[in-house]
């Protein structure tokens, strides 16, 4: 991924917003206005930038050239981390396309099943499993970030914690599975989901 990726510039701009408060905090306004400032111009950029009109979701990657279009697991982070760059309407669209394309019952697909790069399967020698590793094997982990997500659009709502503790259930199970007590690092992207890493 060379260019300006997606989750990098949503971290960036927490940064910014995190130092802007702690300038409030002490009493620094200069600093603060500075950090403002600079969120100001990072969250303009991102929306006019990572936008992608067509698939309702953000870019994964921009670089000077065509952006990466590639419907991938690094955009939650504009939405789950504390700061958002996104307006409501573009936070839900972003949710809803990751769970439209990546949710699995144990985590995120690293790309969605319509992209000709897709690889359904972790498997085989070290070679070809490198190669599935970022091109639709499930990564367990991004179910918290993505779950983060889901709870914050729907303002923290019950029926959206429900929605969120039953999207755990499936790890719960998995934990009397393969690696007994642990959750696997990765799964195969489609069904029977077969635990690996």
């Amino acid at each position: 991924r060379r260019g300006k990726p997606v989750e990098i510039q949503a971290l960036w701009y927490n940064a910014l917003r995190i130092m802007e408060s702690l300038a409030q905090t002490f009493a620094n306004e200069a600093e603060r206005k500075r950090y403002s400032g600079m969120a100001e111009v990072a969250k303009l950029s991102f929306n006019r930038l990572f936008w992608n009109e067509s698939t309702g979701c953000l870019y994964d990657v921009v670089n000077g050239g065509p952006p990466d279009p590639s419907i991938r697991p690094n955009q939650i982070f504009a939405v789950s981390l504390h700061h958002s760059m996104l307006s409501p309407e573009r936070a839900r669209a972003v949710v809803e396309a990751v769970r439209r394309d990546l949710l699995t019952p144990f985590g995120l697909r690293s790309l969605a099943p319509s992209d000709p790069k897709y690889i359904p399967h972790y498997g085989g020698d070290p070679r070809s499993r490198d190669s599935a590793y970022h091109q639709g094997t499930v990564w367990p982990w991004l179910l918290g970030p993505f779950i983060t997500a889901y709870v914050k659009i729907n303002d923290g709502s019950a029926e959206s914690r429900q929605q969120a503790v039953g999207w755990l259930r499936t790890l719960e199970e998995h934990l009397s599975d393969a690696g007994l007590g642990h959750v696997s690092e990765v799964f195969d992207a489609e069904p029977p989901f077969r635990p690996g890493g």
